[in-house]
């Protein structure tokens, strides 16, 4: 699939979600309470009940768990959904803290807007925008989270130079994905709902980390779950990866 029709599919297939047409990606836990997969993917119970509408089951990891964040922090989330992980950063960084949430679809962001408005959350922005091309300011941000979207951009290598970007020095990111243990067919690289689903466009692991050192991270932790990837894409060659990066 060329790039302009990998956005178009998986812009179709989250507006579907947000607009509860869809239930979730293809695989990744269809059928499951999102609170059930919440607590397969690490999340806690006390979090899982922070703003549960804005949980919509997207995730394969809990990127908030790879790494601290302190009160008065900027964090920024790549493909914030419904605002899910955003409102448990907001926490974590207080009232003196601010969290930005962006996201490409505007039925998501329109969704997220109304759960921080609806729950108080004064200091939570959501922003229309592409994560390769971050509409935030550069050096400005202390850490960056993403919850099993990275996948879904046709170009990675861009994602991860905009978030070196927009980080300021020492800055953190955190990262929960979905990589490949084996190379797909052409069929299943150009299948639309594989691609939304967060296989189709997956790279291979060494692949990724090889993008995720070029962009200029330094990966200071990394776990391999494939236990997630076998329990949500059960069949395909796939598992979690979960980083947390520095820019130096």
């Amino acid at each position: 699939m060329k790039d302009e029709e990998i956005t178009l599919a998986v812009k179709k297939h989250y507006a579907g979600v947000a607009r509860n047409e869809k239930s979730c990606c293809l695989s990744c836990g269809c059928g499951q309470n999102p609170e059930d997969l919440g607590r397969m993917l690490g999340y806690s119970d006390e979090e899982l009940a922070n703003v549960p509408e804005a949980n919509l089951g997207l995730g394969c990891g809990n990127p908030l768990a790879l790494g601290s964040m302190t009160m008065g922090e900027t964090v920024l989330d790549l493909g914030s959904g419904a605002g899910f992980d955003c409102f448990l950063a907001a926490r974590k960084v207080g009232p003196s803290g601010r969290v930005i949430g962006v996201d490409m679809t505007d039925e998501m962001v329109e969704k997220a807007r109304a759960n921080a408005l609806k729950n108080g959350f004064k200091n939570v922005e959501f922003r229309k925008g592409y994560i390769h091309q971050l509409p935030v300011d550069d050096s400005s941000v202390d850490v960056i989270i993403s919850n099993c979207v990275i996948n879904l951009a046709p170009d990675k290598l861009a994602v991860f130079r905009d978030a070196h970007r927009v980080l300021k020095p020492g800055g953190r990111m955190f990262i929960s994905d979905i990589v490949l243990l084996a190379e797909l067919t052409r069929e299943q690289r150009n299948d639309p709902d594989l691609v939304a689903g967060c296989v189709g466009g997956a790279l291979l692991r060494d692949e990724y980390l090889a993008i995720v050192k070029k962009a200029g991270f330094r990966a200071e932790t990394m776990h391999e779950d494939r236990a997630i990837g076998e329990a949500q894409y059960g069949g395909l060659p796939v598992m979690s990866l979960k980083l947390a990066l520095r820019k130096p």
